[in-house]
């Protein structure tokens, strides 16, 4: 079980666990355990490394506070990342549409990724700036046409994704792909967590909240398409790929056509939690 975090601190980067709100980087366990780890997170994510240090866990110290670090987004360099749109009951009722029995999906540019506390950079001309907490799905292996069953298989660990979205251009494009690219769109964190820690990935409570007002307060147990058929059916279109992120959708309380909910605004805050994944918490700053 465990919370893999990227962090740096006076300019480096490293990786390292979290236990109890604790960190230990890389260099804490190579030198407690004797396992020369590797240096890339990635390579340490999904080459046989994580196995090796559960088995000597215990002799790991936590002695930093994460105060101490900026926490980056946990993977740097994803294949591919996929954005489901309408699967959640609640949020396709409140945007007047049925939810669809296949997985409509959005790809993201890793580019877009940013860290918890990082700033959400936005051009001025985008005008309805919206939010959209998330369950995302790390997938551990490659995988091509697997089904439903062993599914589960496939993943390694889950994170908070904030499928951030330019309303206003969504709708000029017709399609969602240049509204959800930009630079910094995609906030996510705080660390990977293993999926052996969460016990039901479709009974987590979902919040976010913007200047501290609640707008969305879900439960992935209103995900419509279930992560096993999600990651079966996209692997019946695409080879998935170790590292690959499948961000799941979203619950009601967006912004886009909730006259109670404006869209988001220069020096906003937004604050989201995933019961058991942690929080993110990013401000948004408009620039010319």
């Amino acid at each position: 079980m465990m919370k893999i975090v990227r962090i740096r601190k006076s300019d480096r980067e490293t990786y390292g666990l979290v236990h109890d709100g604790k960190v230990a980087t890389k260099d804490d366990i190579t030198y407690a355990t004797a396992v020369p780890i590797p240096i890339n997170v990635r390579d340490f994510l999904f080459d046989g490394w994580i196995k090796e240090i559960k088995e000597q866990f215990e002799k790991i110290p936590f002695a930093h506070d994460l105060s101490e670090f900026e926490l980056l987004a946990p993977l740097p360099n994803p294949q591919k990342i996929m954005c489901l749109a309408f699967n959640y009951l609640d949020h396709a009722k409140e945007q007047n549409l049925t939810p669809p029995s296949d997985p409509v999906i959005v790809m993201k540019p890793r580019t877009a990724l940013c860290g918890t506390a990082e700033d959400v950079i936005c051009p001025s001309f985008v005008k309805d700036l919206d939010y959209e907490v998330e369950l995302a799905v790390i997938i551990g292996k490659e995988c091509k046409n697997i089904s439903e069953d062993d599914a589960y298989d496939a993943v390694f660990g889950y994170m908070i994704l904030n499928d951030i979205s330019a309303r206003d251009i969504q709708f000029k494009d017709k399609q969602f792909t240049r509204a959800k690219s930009f630079d910094t769109f995609a906030p996510c964190g705080p660390w990977i967590t293993t999926k052996d820690e969460i016990d039901d990935p479709h009974n987590l409570r979902l919040l976010t909240k913007i200047n501290g007002d609640t707008r969305q307060n879900s439960s992935t147990k209103n995900m419509h398409l279930k992560i096993p058929q999600i990651i079966s059916r996209l692997s019946k279109v695409m080879t998935l790929e170790a590292g690959d992120i499948i961000s799941t959708g979203t619950p009601e309380g967006v912004a886009l056509g909730n006259p109670d909910f404006p869209f988001l605004k220069d020096g906003d805050v937004i604050e989201m939690e995933v019961e058991g994944l942690g929080a993110i918490k990013n401000t948004v700053k408009f620039v010319d």
